[in-house]
């Protein structure tokens, strides 16, 4: 859902929707690969399925989706942003995964696709932008397009976990209690523990859900550094915006030169939250 927020959370694609340039999604990726991976592992996606990557960015999970599934699997992604999906459908090009790899764009509220068409769907770091009737859409999307007995699992950014340090340990908590109060993306940000709620909602069974904190120390990876830095720049100015803690001013340039993040014992952590469930049998379905 773009709302009027969008534009001070930055990064934005031609969707409008803040986050979703390619640039710092990418950068995300290269951050958090290797528990990204993780949890990807644990998504149901089996050697020799069709699996859909509902709202593949630019594409940096798909070399690892067309590992999961084999040269007897394929995997379909699509996303909203017309020069993200150009984009991954290149990478493909360029990087040979292994298997067919289809890339389209479009909207996780209307999948072009027939129903039971995929054995899984992965869904990842993308119903932070729907509002809540927008995710009720969407996953009743991704249930239609999965065959009974598939998985669609959903993981996403929880919020509640972000932290840095040295600073006030309630930094972000003050920022997200104040910018959540109103609909919007901030608001989407803190529901991803819940999403377990939303997938039985969706009439997925054997839900099972894992959150799993992501910590990050000094001295940062470069990767880590570029991403969150320019992610805590965003959230500064508007948290500065709403008259909160001047706290605030020490992450609101990236190369300052007393960048908390650049501290010996600088570090920051978030959230991921993992969601899988089962689509029902034809029989078993209301």
């Amino acid at each position: 859902m773009l709302t009027d927020d969008h534009r001070a959370w930055g990064h934005t694609s031609s969707t409008g929707l803040g986050f979703t340039h390619h640039t710092i999604v990418d950068a995300h990726f290269k951050a958090c690969e290797e528990p990204y991976l993780q949890l990807l592992g644990q998504a149901g996606v089996e050697p020799g399925g069709h699996v859909l990557d509902a709202g593949c960015g630019a594409g940096d999970f798909l070399p690892h989706l067309a590992s999961l599934v084999g040269p007897a699997g394929r995997v379909s992604a699509i996303d909203l942003a017309e020069e993200n999906a150009a984009l991954a459908a290149r990478r493909v090009r360029e990087r040979a995964p292994g298997c067919p790899v289809e890339v389209r764009q479009g909207t996780l509220l209307a999948l072009p696709y027939p129903d039971d068409t995929f054995d899984a769907v992965w869904c990842s770091n993308t119903v932070q932008y729907l509002d809540d009737t927008e995710l009720a859409t969407a996953l009743a999307e991704l249930r239609r397009v999965t065959r009974p007995g598939g998985t669609v699992a959903v993981k996403d950014l929880d919020a509640h976990l972000i932290t840095a340090r040295p600073g006030d340990p309630y930094l972000f908590a003050d920022f997200f209690r104040a910018a959540g109060a109103v609909p919007g993306y901030a608001r989407q940000l803190l529901r991803s523990r819940d999403l377990y709620r939303w997938l039985r909602r969706a009439g997925l069974t054997a839900v099972r859900q894992r959150t799993l904190l992501i910590e990050h120390h000094a001295p940062l990876t470069p990767a880590a550094r570029a991403f969150y830095t320019a992610a805590c720049a965003q959230v500064a100015g508007q948290a500065l915006a709403l008259g909160l803690s001047p706290g605030w001013q020490d992450l609101l340039a990236p190369e300052g030169p007393a960048h908390p993040l650049d501290d010996p014992d600088g570090y920051i952590s978030e959230g991921n939250v993992l969601a899988v469930g089962t689509v029902p049998a034809a029989t078993d379905r209301p």
